[in-house]
């Protein structure tokens, strides 16, 4: 029995060894499965849903997936592919990985945006402290934080900017001490058209679709041509490069009575993308006395839609988008005397429409070229009623000038080819544009207009070292109307040490009139404005200096910058009064500003960042030949903002304060100029913003314009040609409320 059972016994560990072996032989005959790790690179914690595409380098097709909550995603490709890995608050990742391989990723907290990717300007897409020209790049998350629901919200509280209010022709932006016709909008690098006054309405700029903003301080006349003497707003627009589905929906509400709602969904098929997106804005008005009828903000609604189709080869990536705006803005009239029961009141409606193809080709030894063409149609039309308010009964008034369309067409092209590789000493762009414009309408002298602008352009980047680089560039016009002259700029970068650069660069710039200031003439019961075809173009010599610092020591990380400008513009275009009521476009023969900015950040990772900045800007004026120029008269203004996310609940809160010095204010009253000035004012907005459904669902509340900051006391400034007199300015319409709900949801392979 004692040997049976050894032999039992032996046999049994025999088996157990056999079946160990199988095992053991089994797991190693199979491969094991291969993950990929996401981990934050300073506290080592995992990132997670962040995006991860896979793309096939053979055939560039792409497969997208989301990290699990351990950051955790498996490698199932089947070839060697890139990769790349994204994450908002992170510097996108990108490299090669095989099959069957695993992968520890370190994603870097894009604490300073400085490895954010940009492209105004740029030879090719490149990062932020790469490029020749200091870019100040607002992201979605600013965007999101701030809650800004147009484009006047977003940069009203940017240090050296100046945001002004007015009740029909909108919002307008000043750069620099240069006033919105020398500032070149661009959505995705297409001008956008339909200026009123010379400025671009902020109110009418759509951020629901909107991925981040690149705004570049000083001229940029010989990449990008006229209207480009102060600066460059680049607005990018969103594409979905992460998921194969993707929908989302947003609502916001304002106690002032603002009710906007903008839904999109997008698509990620191969190498196919497609994305439609379309929303209403609509604000019921506002007047600071009750004068039941006339009203400070004018009621408005605006109904958007834009989409675009896409295919991506391996060289080649080809899109066609359109977009459509419209707009209907109601001016009540006041009680007319007699009949107190009737008004005369005026429809503005706005239609914009752009419609565009892109083409990029990524060629061998580091060349790209980017061909675009677009149609842009602008439409203002004017209807004027008498309304009988016992009946509501209303009749289109039809004596006089006070119903009217204008009509805006603009046909652009653009081509660029360009080489950049970032080891070679010299790279180089060139480029071509033809920009044609068409006016038209009864208020049009002739009723219709048209000016052609064609122009090329080359520059070439030289590092004669790592650390040093030069930019020339000249641009060569021919405009229909005017003579141009040579535009040349000289731009320079030095890497003085580590994260310490200095950017200086010199510019010649150069805009003409557009068709509205040259042929204009537009006169009711409140407007006496004439064009003037007798305008001259304008004509810059332009200076910007920049200096920029940052560090990174543990988790805290400061950023240091100081800029300073000079502008001397010959024949810059106002419009003036030059007899009673009536008002003209006009030439100033000189025109200068200058000034500095201080800025600073510091940041504690990952929750913490407080920002402030302050500006200088001063202007100085002359009318005629005979006129000397008067002494800069200086204007100031602080900013402050800070955030801190809890990281747990995923709540954060976000405080922006911005002080605005006395501002001096220019008028040309019958060939004199004379200097008003508004009173210094505070604003301060308030918000919070929570995540919920691992970040579907975030709900944002919060207060805007905390102080209450209404109209500001204005001294020496008299009406203007679209406004009645008065010895005050709009700045805002109050403290307000706000409720913003967004829904996201994305499906992956």
């Amino acid at each position: 029995m004692g040997r049976k059972n050894i032999i039992f016994q032996n046999f049994g560990l025999v088996w157990c060894a056999v079946l160990v072996c199988l095992a053991v032989g089994s797991s190693y005959g199979q491969p094991q499965q291969a993950f990929i790790h996401v981990t934050d690179q300073m506290n080592h914690e995992p990132v997670a849903f962040a995006h991860v595409c896979f793309e096939i380098i053979k055939h560039g097709s792409p497969k997208y997936g989301l990290t699990s909550i351990d950051g955790m995603i498996p490698n199932d490709v089947k070839d060697i592919s890139k990769i790349t890995v994204s994450y908002m608050g992170y510097t996108t990742y990108h490299d090669t990985i095989h099959p069957g391989q695993s992968l520890e990723i370190l994603l870097q907290p894009a604490v300073f945006n400085m490895k954010e990717i940009v492209v105004t300007g740029q030879y090719s897409p490149e990062t932020v402290d790469r490029s020749i020209y200091p870019i100040n790049m607002i992201s979605n998350r600013m965007i999101d934080m701030k809650a800004a629901t147009n484009m006047a919200e977003l940069l009203k509280e940017q240090s050296g900017l100046q945001v002004s209010q007015n009740g029909v022709l909108g919002t307008s932006l000043t750069i620099q001490g240069l006033s919105g016709q020398n500032v070149k909008f661009l959505q995705d690098g297409i001008p956008l058209i339909g200026r009123m006054n010379g400025n671009f309405d902020l109110n009418q700029i759509n951020l629901n679709n909107v991925d981040h903003i690149e705004i570049i301080e000083g001229p940029m006349s010989v990449i990008y041509g006229s209207n480009a003497i102060a600066g460059v707003v680049n607005i990018i627009t969103r594409e979905n490069k992460s998921s194969v589905l993707s929908a989302s929906a947003n609502a916001y509400y304002e106690s002032v009575g603002v009710f906007d709602t903008y839904v999109s969904v997008s698509a990620n098929k191969n190498k196919h993308g497609f994305y439609l997106g379309g929303g209403r804005d609509f604000f019921q008005g506002y007047s600071y006395l009750d004068t039941s009828r006339i009203e400070s903000f004018k009621p408005r609604r605006q109904y958007f839609f834009d989409g675009h189709y896409s295919y991506t080869g391996e060289v080649m990536k080809l899109k066609f988008s359109g977009a459509y705006f419209n707009e209907l803005l109601l001016d009540k009239g006041a009680l007319q005397p007699v009949y107190y029961e009737t008004v005369f009141d005026s429809y503005f409606t706005t239609v914009r429409y752009t419609g565009r193809v892109d083409a990029a080709f990524n060629l061998p030894r580091n060349r790209y070229i980017n061909l675009v063409a677009a149609y842009s149609s602008y439409n203002r039309r004017k209807l004027t009623y008498f309304k009988d308010l016992t009946t509501l009964q209303q009749n289109l008034v039809e004596t006089g000038s006070v119903n009217d369309t204008t009509g805006i067409q603009s046909l652009i092209a653009r081509g660029t080819f360009a080489n950049n590789n970032a080891e070679k000493k010299f790279n180089y762009q060139a480029g071509f544009d033809v920009n044609d414009e068409t006016g038209a309408g009864k208020r049009i002298l002739g009723e219709r207009q048209e000016i052609g602008d064609y122009a090329g352009f080359i520059s070439v980047k030289w590092d004669p070292v790592r650390s040093l680089s030069f930019q020339p560039g000249i641009r060569v016009i021919y405009n229909t109307k005017y003579r141009a002259p040579l535009v040349y700029a000289l731009s320079t970068k030095w890497s003085i040490v580590d994260n310490l650069n200095l950017r200086l660069s010199y510019s010649r710039g150069f805009r003409t009139p557009d068709v509205k200031e040259l042929y204009l003439s537009f006169v009711d019961i409140i407007h006496n404005v004439h064009g003037n075809p007798d305008l001259k173009a304008e004509k810059s010599h332009n200076i910007n200096l920049n200096l920029t610092w940052n560090k990174d020591h543990g988790r805290s990380s400061w950023e240091l910058h100081t800029s300073g400008f000079y502008n001397y513009i010959e024949n810059v275009i106002i419009l003036a009064q030059v007899k009673g009521l009536e008002y003209q476009y006009v030439n100033l023969v000189k025109y200068k500003t200058t000034g500095f900015q201080l800025g600073t950040s510091w940041s504690f990772y990952p929750s913490l960042k407080i920002q402030a900045g302050m500006a200088e800007t001063g202007i100085a004026a002359a009318a005629n030949e005979t006129d000397r120029t008067g002494a800069f008269v200086f204007a100031t203004d602080f900013t402050l903002s800070g955030s801190y996310h809890f990281l747990k609940p995923d709540l954060t809160f976000a405080l922006f304060y911005k002080y605005t010095g006395k501002s001096p204010q220019f008028q040309l009253n019958e060939d004199n100029i004379s200097t008003g000035y508004i009173d210094p004012y505070n604003t301060m907005d308030i918000t919070v913003t929570k995540g919920f459904w691992k970040q579907r669902i975030r709900v944002s509340t919060g207060v805007k314009n905390l102080f209450d900051t209404r109209t500001i006391p204005a001294t020496g400034v008299s009406s203007g040609a679209h406004t009645s007199g008065s010895n005050s300015t709009n700045i805002d319409w109050g403290r307000t409320f706000f409720l913003r709900l967004s829904l996201t949801f994305n499906k992956y392979r």
